[in-house]
């Protein structure tokens, strides 16, 4: 199980820096482009607080470098997009990235985006995939391996050693909206959703009916707070519109969304944090 030996991460936010946290803690050197000087300092200042929290080497921190030049990723065996779920941007972000960095395996952290239309763009498909890491990352064992059609079969074997060698679990599962993990979550947290606008529990208790019940470590409301409101709402919304209504965000969702509850992040969704 060997690791890519410089990893590059398109994206410092939450998620872009639980990744390359994850890359570093196993002996990675990352590199982490951003936008602006900005947005730099905060990715590093991200990564930076999960390294002090965490049981690694005291040098991890020496094999980190975030800065805006994208050029920077051509040295990388390896990079990960992390920008937010916009199919515009991160097309435009991968298709840049296979510029910088054209002998690079790329991968996208898209959690429900289609990965053979973001391979469209690209002239090597068979050199991307989806690597869906689950928030928080640091504390997450599971990463869903997704599989275009043009993917190549050995990079789906290499894929596989990389997840095992960050101490993680991988799951395979081929091009589909929503893949395994959204697919399932998304549903059982909507379902979650009616019964609460619906009344017929408190958020606390109908998380506990899966925390108790199903041994669930955290409730679906709970995790949607953890996820963000308004990243579940624009994936219940891509669902329903690849597998019909079913999918169809509930009006409470919508409701706090639009007043900026958006979970453990604004403060306020269906707890208060």
């Amino acid at each position: 199980m060997t690791l890519p030996a410089t990893v590059g991460v398109v994206g410092g936010g939450r998620m872009g820096a639980g990744i390359a946290y994850a890359f570093l803690a196993a002996g990675s050197e990352v590199i982490v482009v951003e936008s602006s000087a900005q947005t730099v300092e905060a990715a590093r200042e991200r990564v930076q607080r999960s390294l002090n929290r965490g049981a690694v080497p005291s040098t991890a921190a020496q094999r980190l470098r975030v800065m805006t030049e994208p050029s920077a990723l051509g040295g990388c065996d390896l990079v990960v997009e992390a920008v937010p779920e916009d199919p515009a941007l991160k097309a435009e972000v991968l298709a840049g990235v296979e510029k910088h960095a054209p002998g690079a395996v790329l991968a996208t952290n898209t959690s429900s985006l289609s990965i053979d239309a973001l391979a469209a763009g690209l002239d090597a498909p068979e050199r991307f995939l989806g690597l869906h890491f689950f928030n928080p990352v640091p504390v997450s064992d599971l990463v869903e391996i997704v599989v275009g059609a043009r993917t190549a079969p050995d990079l789906v074997d290499r894929a596989r050693g990389w997840v095992e060698a960050l101490g993680k679990s991988p799951i395979v599962v081929h091009d589909t909206p929503g893949f395994a993990s959204s697919r399932l979550g998304v549903h059982l947290a909507l379902e979650a959703m009616r019964m609460l606008e619906e009344g017929v529990a408190s958020a606390a208790d109908i998380d506990t009916a899966m925390t108790l019940g199903y041994r669930h470590p955290t409730g679906p409301l709970r995790t949607t707070d953890l996820v963000g409101l308004d990243v579940r709402l624009a994936i219940a919304e891509h669902l329903a519109r690849e597998l019909g209504p079913r999918f169809e965000p509930p009006a409470i969702l919508r409701d706090l969304v639009a007043a900026g509850h958006l979970g453990r992040k604004s403060g306020q969704g269906f707890f208060t944090w």
